[in-house]
């Protein structure tokens, strides 16, 4: 748990009532019921220890991405698998495409790595671009982070791109870190999955936190064909560190296909209004892939609408970014027009 300090994420509903939360990106559907009932059934078995091999989820998900179980490692969330990948493989350098994921920057922090920032620029809308392979070459770092669909961005990386940045990683003896947490709610028809026996170097992670709304669970995995950085992952974290009731969340969630596609069907929609709407409002939208929206307002936006109940993400911690950055999630329409709604007002009120 957080000590002593202050919470740099969205989704927090407990310093303050909030009666809807647009900084935590989560599917708009909410958690599919199957999933509910498996959490409920599991909860029966609370008096047991949870199984430390985490059979039948990684059987499930095996088959949900098509890779050998030995490929597959599960974690207390895709934060804990950041944490266990960086003290595993224990960088020297690392290169980080920016603004993204803090968590990347904060677990590396926790060694001597040297980290080297590539900016993706305001005037690009945050599209990574050609010249990342050019920083690659020069930097010659150990491992790569990369964010698909980029996180607060909401950009996708052109799979001529990745298959690049892939290659290149191979030749300078680099693990290239690609987490795709947001991937199954984006229009990403490009999965690296399919490369992973292939390109030991390759490291992918997942989560079931965005796809399946399961954030309160805290249940993610990893794929990775070199066994032996998964053993020295697994040792960096207790054995029962995936609890019953995230297991079997884990085993029920890979069979929603249908849920998920029905989600995307909303979030492209409901993506779209969002950011007309917000044109329309005077604040600069940039494009996105994903179920999230990254613009710019005038500074004192969150505060305001928490004021009214309604939660956005600041994006001023973010390194590339500063104040009067937000995010907000793509949620339900009747959602969204409340949101904008809210904002209307305020902007009426400010002018």
């Amino acid at each position: 748990m957080l000590y002593q300090s202050s919470n740099p994420h969205g989704g927090d509903i407990y310093t303050e009532p909030v009666r809807l939360d647009f900084s935590a990106s989560l599917n708009p559907l909410g958690t599919p019921p199957a999933v509910i009932d498996a959490i409920k059934q599991a909860a029966e078995h609370a008096d047991c220890y949870p199984d430390p091999h985490c059979r039948k989820a990684v059987a499930a998900i095996s088959h949900h991405e098509v890779v050998p179980p030995e490929f597959i490692l599960m974690g207390n969330g895709a934060a804990e698998l950041i944490y266990s990948f960086c003290h595993a493989s224990a960088p020297h350098s690392a290169l980080i495409a920016v603004p993204t994921f803090s968590e990347y920057e904060t677990a590396l922090a926790g060694s001597s790595c040297r980290i080297i920032f590539h900016s993706m620029l305001c005037e690009d809308d945050f599209f990574l671009q050609e010249n990342f392979t050019e920083t690659i070459l020069n930097s010659k770092p150990n491992v790569v982070f990369l964010c698909n669909p980029n996180n607060p961005t909401g950009r996708l990386i052109s799979s001529a791109l990745l298959r690049k940045v892939l290659s290149l990683c191979e030749i300078i003896k680099a693990r290239l870190f690609v987490d795709e947490s947001f991937i199954e709610l984006s229009d990403e028809k490009f999965v690296l999955n399919t490369l992973i026996a292939d390109h030991p170097h390759l490291f992918l992670l997942k989560s079931f936190t965005k796809s399946y709304a399961l954030a309160g669970i805290r249940v993610g995995y990893c794929l990775c064909s070199d066994h032996y950085l998964l053993q020295r992952m697994s040792r960096t974290v207790q054995p029962w560190n995936v609890s019953v009731i995230a297991q079997a969340a884990a085993e029920a969630a890979v069979n929603e296909a249908k849920s998920l596609q029905e989600a995307r069907a909303i979030i492209k929609t409901e993506r779209k209004y969002l950011s007309t709407a917000l044109g329309r409002l005077g604040f600069q939208v940039c494009p996105s892939d994903a179920n999230f929206l990254l613009f710019r307002a005038p500074a004192g936006l969150d505060t305001k609408l928490r004021k009214r109940g309604i939660a956005i993400r600041n994006c001023a911690n973010f390194t590339g970014l500063g104040k009067g950055w937000y995010r907000i999630a793509v949620r339900k329409h009747e959602e969204n027009e409340i949101l904008i709604q809210t904002m209307e007002q305020i902007v009426k009120e400010r002018a």
